[in-house]
């Protein structure tokens, strides 16, 4: 993109509408509109406004098929800056998921870090302060250096970032695959409170009042950050260092706390982050909600570049900035919170009701546009685009499964499973984030299926975590769509957690390839039947096209992010890690082996691609009704306090969910499991297979009849397959031993892999 200084001002054109993202009929629209041709200001602030990042012309039409209500919601998905849930005694939680993809494959550690501090900038908008942060990570083969580059500095700037600003990054999700190589996924979710009736909103609110920019000093980083992320990643991106923002975590510190302050003092009468798109996106959706207008001066607004243009004022975004709609008579109080913290607050325009942002600068109006025009829901494009089903599923569905494993092979499988950097502990992430920061972290990565954040001076806790399995969605977006929502919600309640609903972060290639867009829809179709399900509403989220690079488009990947209530912490919170020697372990399905009698039970399993280097077949075996049966058994048994432990079978089947819950007792327990299976089903099946709706839990041996009573009724079937004893791990098929491996043997396995495919010494040393 061109860059000009504030003396400089470039002829528009359609040719320079088309360098800015922007079609050819859609600059005939602003052209139309207008009744005139654009200036340059305009034409930036049009680009963004009508880029796929900020105006979801492509995916609106789609996400609108969401379940987006319920008993718990008190804000509409997308109204407000993130969603906001009701969880009883007088609070509500603030949560949402974002993406900072292309800027993380260009300038991975600034990437990284300016997506925590942006997604934390959305709760604390709200009014919420923030109490964790998870995130999700998609990479290539460790094997690349290229891959490993981009690994450690998205990992650094998420620690850096988030252990300087104070939240705890308590849990998330790593995956590495070649469909994710030259184009890398960092998504970032943050989690607030806040009490009821206490939320600000993302208002111009009346007119006449003042508008503040608050924070730190606009320069040129970010230009064109929201175009950027609305196109496809090729050789020419690293060229495009200049649109990765820079983060401060200091400062955002500090704007965190004035403010909050500010919101609690009254004086905030509508807020909104400057996020993509910067001052623009903020004035014109602040001036669309209330149905007003805006009168910016941008010779007032604080820079810290010389001789900068009012079109690059409009769309940086130069990180840790706010723009506020002051309550009348309360400017000096503004003024005074925020310099008592050391930031600026610079009144540079007010509310006006002609329902138009205009932009004055250097005695000229360079920007005069409707805001409503600009806007998702207003005079933004929405398109329905082509939809056609891709042909590389009947050839990935046709293709040969391996013949079984022999029993002599199955020690080597689940060792190779548990060295396989997808399954292997992320110690080596984690250990970099501060996970305890605050004191609230009651579970944290690598002891439990969800994180649990207790809430102070209650019972109760949070359940929250990330999920989504890319290589199921590609293999069978709608299954694959639903699998992400079940597994997250399997996850919360294997924690001892009631699901409550869900942020988004939908990534995705090129929506104007109708393959691609096919895919779209069927991974939010089957989203919103597995939210319909299990009773989880969408609060909001966010959309990222074009992951895409020369070689082909990511795994289609809709990241979920998972919020639960634990209504008693100390009764009813669980761990995955094996509790005590004697206790019984508990396979919890739906009913039959079906997983396991059918070659096609291997799809998409991380067995397939560790074992046999294939990523084929269909997506595991759901039921969405099966689902919700099993996760009503479990949570029933936590509530009534017959259950020890609980691990949902995900990747690696159920020989790496037993493994791993040995691995969590710290190497110190084992258990000697026999599985009693059908004669007809694949023994690499049984173990291995990731068919849905399967927990394992433990519970002491008297509490067994009373575990039986519990299910009566309930459509579910709960099997004894072992005991907890502090011997070795065995895995025994009918009565013959399959596996037979000492604990920490595996533990060092698991703990040590990633370092070691690093080259690095290991955290766990």
């Amino acid at each position: 993109m061109h860059n000009t200084s504030q003396s400089q001002e470039l002829v528009v054109s359609e040719a320079l509408a088309l360098e800015h993202g922007l079609t050819a009929e859609e600059y005939g629209w602003i052209y139309e509109h207008l009744g005139r041709t654009p200036t340059w200001t305009e034409l930036g602030i049009y680009s963004v406004m009508w880029s796929e990042h900020c105006s979801y012309k492509n995916s609106i039409s789609v996400l609108k098929t969401l379940p987006r209500d319920g008993e718990v919601m008190l804000v509409g998905a997308g109204d407000e800056n993130a969603g906001l849930v009701d969880i009883g005694d007088g609070l509500a939680v603030a949560f949402k998921i974002e993406s900072h993809n292309h800027p993380s494959a260009v300038e991975p550690y600034q990437g990284a870090a300016t997506g925590v501090g942006g997604i934390h900038r959305d709760i604390f908008t709200m009014g919420a302060r923030p109490v964790c942060a998870l995130n999700s990570l998609r990479f290539g083969p460790l094997t690349s250096p290229r891959v490993r580059y981009l690994f450690d500095g998205v990992v650094r700037g998420i620690g850096d970032y988030g252990n300087s600003f104070g939240v705890p990054t308590v849990g998330g999700e790593v995956y590495f695959d070649p469909a994710y190589e030259g184009n890398p996924l960092v998504n970032a979710m943050s989690v607030g409170l806040v009490k009821v009736g206490r939320t600000s909103s993302a208002t111009a609110a009346s007119v006449g009042n003042t508008i503040f920019i608050v924070g730190s000093a606009t320069g040129r980083d970010g230009i064109h950050g929201a175009t950027f992320a609305s196109e496809e990643l090729s050789e020419e991106s690293e060229a495009r260092r200049p649109s990765v923002q820079v983060g401060d975590p200091f400062t955002e510190k500090l704007l965190l706390e004035a403010t909050l302050e500010a919101i609690r003092a009254g004086v905030v009468a509508g807020i909104q982050d400057m996020g993509a798109a910067g001052l623009t996106c903020s004035s014109c959706e602040m001036s669309a909600k209330a149905g007003v207008g805006m009168h910016l001066n941008l010779d007032l607004v604080p820079v810290r570049e010389p001789r900068m243009s009012a079109y690059e004022m409009m769309l940086s975004e130069s990180q840790e900035r706010m723009l506020i709609s002051c309550a009348p008579g309360r400017e000096a109080d503004l003024g005074a919170i925020f310099g008592k913290w050391e930031l600026h607050a610079v009144a540079i325009g007010h509310v006006t009701g002609s329902g138009r942002v205009t932009v004055e600068h250097q005695g000229r109006m360079v920007a005069d546009v409707e805001a409503e025009h600009l806007v998702l829901g207003g005079g933004a494009p929405v398109y329905k685009r082509e939809a056609r089903r891709p042909a590389y599923l009947d050839a990935v569905r046709a293709a040969p499964i391996p013949p079984d494993v022999e029993p002599g092979q199955v020690a080597g499988s689940l060792r190779a499973l548990l060295a396989a950097p997808n399954i292997a502990s992320k110690r080596w992430v984690y250990e970099q984030y501060d996970t305890m920061v605050r004191t609230g972290t009651a579970q944290g990565p690598g002891t439990g299926d969800a994180a649990l954040v207790r809430l102070k001076g209650s019972r109760k806790a949070l359940a929250v975590t990330t999920d989504c399995n890319g290589r199921y969605v590609y293999l069978d977006p709608r299954r694959g769509g639903q699998i992400a929502v079940a597994e997250a919600a399997r996850n919360v309640v294997c924690s001892g957690a009631r699901p409550l609903a869900i942020t988004n972060c939908l990534n995705f290639g090129n929506p104007y390839k109708p393959e691609v867009f096919w895919t779209f829809k069927e991974a939010v179709a089957g989203m919103g039947e597995a939210c319909r399900a299990l009773g989880t509403p969408v609060t909001g989220g966010n959309v990222s096209f074009y992951n895409e690079n020369p070689e082909g488009a990511v795994f289609p990947t809709p990241t979920i992010g998972m919020l639960g209530l634990v209504d008693d912490l100390d009764a009813h919170g669980t761990g995955a890690a094996f509790v005590a020697t004697g206790d019984l372990v508990v396979l919890l399905t739906p009913g039959a082996w079906a997983w396991c009698t059918s070659v096609a039970a291997l799809g998409g399993s991380e067995y397939l691609a560790t074992v046999h280097g294939m990523t084929a077949g269909s997506a595991p075996h759901l039921d969405l009704r099966e689902e919700v049966a099993v996760q009503a058994a479990l949570l029933r048994l936590i509530r009534a306090g017959l259950v020890r432990s609980a691990h949902d079978v995900s990747d690696g089947g159920m020989a790496v969910c037993l493994a791993e819950k040995a691995i969590f007792s710290g190497g110190h327990l084992g258990a000697r499991v026999d599985v009693s299976a059908p004669a007809t089903c694949r023994l690499d099946a049984l173990l291995f297979a990731e068919a849905q709706s399967r927990i394992i839990f433990t519970t002491e041996s008297r509490a067994w009849p009373a575990v039986e009573a519990a299910l009566s009724g309930m459509g579910v079937r709960a099997q004894v397959i072992g005991r907890v004893w502090e011997g070795a791990f065995e895995i025994a098929v009918a009565g013959e031993t399959v596996i037979k491996e000492a604990v920490p043997n595996l533990q060092a396995i698991y703990d040590h892999a990633i370092a070691k495919t690093l080259g690095i010494p290991s955290a766990a040393d």
